[in-house]
């Protein structure tokens, strides 16, 4: 008689196995599962295979949907939200409405990125209405016209008075956000440069500025005595006051005062109408 041996429990598939399916093979095993709704494990695992299978569906919207948008906007980023949109798109679709899952989630992925760029956009929506109704109004009165209506004509159309459109017009203008991070030139792969190596600071000092103060007031302060030269030198350069500069010579306040305005008197005079540079303010 032959030996029968006892056949135990048949194994599910792995994640790697289930992605080595059909599609279609993996979404009957999905709904079946959740019809049976008896093992959570199970269920979560083929929807981690339909997510990883429906994975370049998502990464192809993300790419188109890119080429619309700023530089500074993250391919990565949308992908992100758009496997948000994905795994709602599983989680709700019903195949007995006799749509085609592609179709259900390419509008669910889309959506989804969509959702995440609004969520990041600082203009209000407000904004974007008054902002509709401008260029709405504009294409109207070119079409009337035959020609660019003018800002009076423009801003009569919509009984608004001349700085309520202007503003309103700022405002709508679209803002983008760019990493100073990226490289200067986007194109070349190997420059080292970054945007932010070449951003001006407002806050900086100007060496060759700096350097040209110095030397014009060395030069109009070379017929100076010591003393003088060092009150100049003291106030205008290093920024102290006149009683600092009195603690300093060991002279009374009023008195390096009066060495002041003597010395801007004979340089006025010696200079003539010409700008010194230097205030006495």
């Amino acid at each position: 008689m032959a030996d029968k041996r006892a056949k135990g429990p048949k194994r599910p598939p792995t994640l790697e196995e289930l992605k080595a399916m059909q599609t279609d093979e993996v979404w009957a095993l999905y709904r079946k599962a959740r019809k049976a709704a008896n093992d959570a494990d199970w269920i979560e695992l083929l929807r981690n295979a339909l997510m990883e299978l429906h994975y370049p569906l998502v990464r192809h919207i993300a790419e188109r949907l890119l080429q619309t948008l700023p530089k500074s906007i993250e391919l990565d980023d949308l992908i992100s939200a758009g496997v948000f949109g994905l795994m709602d798109a599983i989680r709700g679709f019903d195949p007995d409405r006799g749509i085609k899952f592609k179709t259900y989630c390419t509008t669910r992925i889309r959506g989804s990125i969509l959702d995440q760029l609004r969520s990041q956009d600082w203009v209000p929506r407000l904004v974007r209405l008054k902002a509709g109704r401008i260029d709405k109004a504009f294409q109207k009165l070119r079409g009337e016209y035959g020609r660019e209506p003018t800002h009076a004509e423009l801003a009569n159309y919509l009984r608004m008075d001349h700085e309520e459109l202007l503003t309103e017009i700022d405002e709508s203008r679209a803002r983008q956000i760019t990493s100073i991070n990226e490289r200067w030139n986007e194109h070349d792969d190997d420059s080292s440069m970054e945007k932010i190596d070449v951003v001006e600071d407002a806050s900086s000092v100007d060496p060759i500025k700096e350097m040209n103060k110095r030397d014009m007031l060395k030069y109009i302060t070379r017929s100076l005595t010591h003393k003088e030269q060092f009150i100049i030198e003291q106030y205008y350069q290093i920024g102290h006051t006149m009683r600092e500069i009195g603690e300093m010579l060991a002279l009374t306040e009023s008195r390096v005062c009066q060495i002041h305005s003597n010395v801007m008197s004979r340089l006025k005079s010696l200079l003539g109408p010409k700008s010194t540079g230097i205030s006495e303010s």
